[in-house]
């Protein structure tokens, strides 16, 4: 045959679905800790069978964000150590990311949807809006790693910083949190925008460095 075939457009695999979906729910809070994850109950919420709920929870307990637990999951309940080794790769991750972007020196319609996020972030402070305000920081996050020109460490940020993101949804109410928060992603948003990669590397080593005090303060376990 000489015609060339097109290639076929593939829906995304259910199972990857139910993995996204159950992962944004993690992510979010809104399963709390303790509260049985089970095949049965899950697919029959989610209008699916049960292959692949099991194959997304298989996936996510991989990646350490659900644990097994008898026949269902459960979101892991996090210790001072396992917030202390997160945040040690996360240390190593993160600002090294950011020293890429910047060196990249990103055009202003490059930095456009970062600096969309930030906007929304500050206006979501200035009217109490906790859940407004944390939805504009992860898309604050999901801008600037879709910057991050190498996506194997992207993926590797992502995985630990969900770890604890369900804990921080619930630090994002609090207004002093939220004032540091912003006064360091400003600080990060200025280095970016001026191409400064170490400064974009400091201003993120500060940023999770608060992160992780907040956190453990919060949570009383510092």
């Amino acid at each position: 045959m000489n015609a060339k075939l097109q290639v076929l457009e593939r829906s995304q695999p259910l199972s990857d679905r139910v993995y996204a979906t159950l992962r944004e729910y993690l992510r979010a809070g809104r399963i709390p800790t303790g509260q049985p994850l089970q095949e049965a109950a899950l697919a029959a919420r989610l209008g699916v069978s049960r292959t692949p709920v099991r194959e997304a929870l298989a996936r996510l307990a991989s990646e350490g964000l659900v644990v097994a637990e008898g026949r269902s999951f459960t979101l892991p309940m996090l210790t001072v150590r396992d917030i202390e080794e997160i945040y040690a790769l996360r240390f190593l991750l993160e600002p090294e990311a950011l020293r890429l972007v910047a060196a990249g020196r990103p055009d202003r319609k490059t930095l456009a949807p970062l600096h969309d996020a930030l906007d929304a972030m500050v206006a979501a402070h200035g009217n109490d809006d906790g859940a407004a305000f944390m939805e504009a920081n992860y898309r604050y996050r999901d801008a600037w790693t879709e910057m991050v020109p190498n996506k194997r460490l992207v993926r590797a940020i992502q995985i630990y910083a969900d770890h604890v993101r369900y804990l921080r949804a619930f630090t994002l109410d609090s207004p002093p949190v939220r004032a540091v928060v912003l006064k360091g992603l400003k600080q990060l948003s200025a280095s970016l925008a001026a191409g400064d990669g170490q400064g974009a590397a400091a201003a993120m080593r500060a940023h999770l460095d608060n992160a992780k005090r907040i956190l453990l303060d919060i949570t009383g376990r510092n």
